[in-house]
C-alpha cells in the first residue's frame, strides 16, 4: 500500500516564524523566486505548503563558520 503523505498548508505567521524573515522579506523573496510560491485559497487568502518551505529550509546554504564543524 502507498505511503500517504499529508501536507498542510501553512499562513504567513507560521513561515514567518520558521524562516525568521519578515513578511516583506518573504513576499520579496517570492517575487524574485528565491523562496517557495503562495497558493491561493480565497480571494484574499494565501498558505505555503509546509513541505516546501521545509525543502527551501535545508536547502539554504550554510554559513561559512557552520561549514568549519
Amino acid at each position: 500500500m502507498a505511503e500517504r503523505i499529508i501536507d498542510r498548508l501553512l499562513p504567513l505567521r507560521e513561515v514567518k516564524d520558521r524562516v525568521g524573515f519578515s513578511h516583506t522579506a518573504i513576499y520579496r523573496k517570492m517575487a524574485a523566486g528565491e523562496s517557495p510560491q503562495a497558493r491561493a485559497v480565497g480571494p484574499r487568502s494565501v498558505r505555503w505548503l509546509e513541505s516546501d518551505i521545509e525543502k527551501w529550509i535545508h536547502g539554504l546554504p550554510l554559513t561559512s563558520h557552520a561549514r568549519r564543524t
